[in-house]
């Protein structure tokens, strides 16, 4: 039977991508890689109320993922992470350390806009999903469709009894 090393998690990032060569770097080679440490809440009872816990995990996002995400990745920013654990041992002063990381294979940002008013998927500055603006009448370019003319809702060509 062959073993299984997958991660899926969801959390908030606990700080911002500086320049600083921990958090962002580019190897040798030219490959990017930025670590980023991400908050994990989880609620559970004891005894008749609810204790929240927090669990803080690193994660190593490679390759142009980490490029294209560097500027979204702010602290509090939710994010969910699908990759697998990679466990660093070595030695030091005679004692011998271990880390485990996640390597993220997929990376997606979620929600909208985070709530320290860092850049998000609804702002024009650099979102992936740009706002709907009304085009008006008179910049339609001479478009011959009657539809673009026709605000949003006025048309009344479906019956207002929806059978669902």
């Amino acid at each position: 039977m062959t073993d299984v090393n997958r991660v899926n998690i969801i959390g908030r990032l606990t700080r911002d991508i500086t320049s600083d060569e921990r958090s962002f770097a580019y190897l040798p080679n030219g490959t990017a890689r930025a670590n980023v440490s991400i908050a994990v809440n989880r609620s559970r009872k004891n005894g008749e109320q609810w204790v929240d816990e927090v669990s803080y995990f690193d994660v190593t996002i490679w390759g142009k993922t980490a490029e294209n995400l560097k500027p979204y990745l702010t602290k509090g920013k939710q994010i969910a992470v699908d990759g697998y654990l990679r466990q660093d041992r070595w030695e030091k002063d005679g004692q011998k350390n271990s880390r485990i990381t996640i390597v993220a294979e997929n990376v997606q940002l979620l929600g909208g806009k985070s709530e320290n008013g860092g850049a998000g998927y609804d702002q024009p500055s650099g979102g992936f999903a740009p706002k709907f603006q009304p085009r008006p009448a008179a910049q339609n370019g001479g478009n011959t469709n009657p539809m673009d003319d026709v605000p949003y809702g006025v048309d009344n060509s479906f019956p207002e009894d929806i059978p669902f």
